[in-house]
């Protein structure tokens, strides 16, 4: 076994090594620069229509539909992951998740017009898309062999990886929140998540929209609401904590205390690797929940979509950073979900409870998210007869993940992220020309 975790943990390292976040960052500043960075400029105007009564053929309205791809990606990412960047990268490291996610709007964009222009509708009379179709339908038009090989490889990682990502980790990552703090043993979590999982999961695409359109809207007010407080009140530490996290982005930061040090590259590793695994932008999943939108116009959902990176790493995790640093509490020698955890606790008197139980219901949200996005790559393969055994066995990994240690299925399912995003990226780079000419076509109406 021992043999097989370092094979694993040695194809991640390569796998998210320098060249795949490169990668990313180079697909995502082509597509700003080739739309004329419309997702920036065009911000307020996507807001307007993510409110707006939902028109055209679609089964959940655009909001739901970003409600559900954020369901996926708020979550684990936004409290312990920009608190593991800071720890091995620096305060820098939140300059580079922001860098990231201003690119990563156009590439969020860019899949989200994709999968609605390529979607297809299956034998239930559900709207279907995402990578796996775009490559399909709009690669293999121009590409037909590579589209062959690219479409069903990205069905087969996605629902690989969500079992790892999507569903043990999150498992997981709620049942050890509610052991630390509430006392509730890991046995009874995992049955009590997977009886909830399996009554949402009843109800398809519409339950689970259902479900995370009153979740997580208002589990990110709250976490919110507790952060603006906790930055209320160090509001004086701010404009240092801003200068330090400028100065660390350009400049070495010194070891201190707890924190070991960490020079430019490690600011700007960690920085776009926690982005990325905390937003998705790049990795197609969010394109499978936006394709499931009533609308008929591709650009519109773009629009929707691009704002899932937007709130996920410029608004949630900035506000974690903020209050990470302004704490100081990023320099006691604390990572991951103790670190969040302890710089909220130090301002606020339940500030603790506040990061665990959102960490809990985001982790719960995220269940819901990536199980649509596995069934749907499950459906690519074999077809709406798989639908049903896939929820099946989905619902019944939740207590194992719920029990079990997960070292080794972090591990897989980052590799498997990692093998997600090329094929997505390869797509979305072919299919550039026409998400640059709807969209041209779109601002000249």
């Amino acid at each position: 076994m021992q043999a097989i975790y370092d094979i694993v943990a040695t194809a991640n390292s390569y796998l998210w090594g320098p060249w795949m976040l490169a990668a990313l960052a180079l697909t995502g500043t082509f597509l700003t620069v080739g739309l004329r960075f419309v997702p920036w400029r065009k911000l307020p105007a996507a807001f307007k229509l993510a409110v707006q009564p939902s028109t055209g053929e679609g089964d959940i309205s655009p909001f739901q539909a970003l409600m559900t791809a954020l369901a996926a990606t708020v979550g684990t990412g936004n409290i312990a992951g920009v608190a593991t960047a800071i720890y091995f990268g620096g305060p820098g490291a939140l300059f580079y998740m922001w860098v990231i996610a201003l690119v990563g709007m156009a590439t969020k964009y860019s899949e989200a017009v994709c999968a609605v222009a390529y979607r297809e509708v299956d034998e239930l009379g559900n709207h279907v898309g995402g990578p796996m179709y775009y490559i399909k339908n709009g690669v293999g038009a121009k590409f037909p062999r590579l589209a062959f090989v690219l479409a069903p490889a990205f069905a087969v990682f996605t629902a690989l990886a969500g079992f790892g990502i999507g569903n043990g980790v999150q498992a997981n990552s709620v049942a050890h929140v509610l052991r630390e703090n509430f006392a509730v043993p890991n046995e009874v979590t995992g049955i009590v998540l997977m009886v909830v999982v399996g009554l949402v999961l009843i109800g398809g695409i519409k339950r689970i929209a259902d479900v995370a359109s009153a979740l997580v809207p208002s589990m990110i007010v709250l976490y919110m609401g507790a952060g603006l407080v906790v930055l209320a009140i160090n509001f004086a530490a701010i404009p240092d904590a801003l200068a330090l996290i400028f100065r660390s982005a350009f400049t070495p930061a010194a070891a201190e205390g707890g924190f070991a040090g960490a020079t430019v590259m490690l600011a700007i590793r960690w920085g776009f690797a926690r982005g990325i695994f905390s937003n998705e932008a790049g990795l197609g999943s969010a394109a499978i929940a936006h394709a499931a939108a009533k609308t008929n116009d591709p650009i519109q959902q773009g629009l929707v979509g691009m704002l899932g990176t937007f709130i996920d790493t410029l608004v949630v995790c900035t506000v974690t950073g903020l209050v990470i640093v302004t704490s100081g509490m990023w320099t006691g020698g604390l990572n991951g979900a103790a670190l969040t955890s302890g710089a909220f606790a130090a301002s606020l008197p339940f500030g603790g409870t506040i990061v665990a139980v959102s960490l809990a219901v985001f982790a719960f949200t995220t269940l819901l998210g990536w199980s649509y996005y596995g069934e749907r790559a499950v459906e690519f393969l074999f077809g709406v007869k798989a639908i049903v055994p896939y929820r099946v066995v989905w619902v019944l990994a939740v207590p194992v993940g719920a029990l079990t240690n997960l070292d080794f299925i972090w591990l897989l399912a980052d590799a498997l992220n990692a093998m997600m995003a090329i094929p997505n990226l390869i797509a979305l780079v072919i299919l550039s020309p026409a998400i640059f000419t709807m969209t041209k076509n779109y601002w000249a109406k």
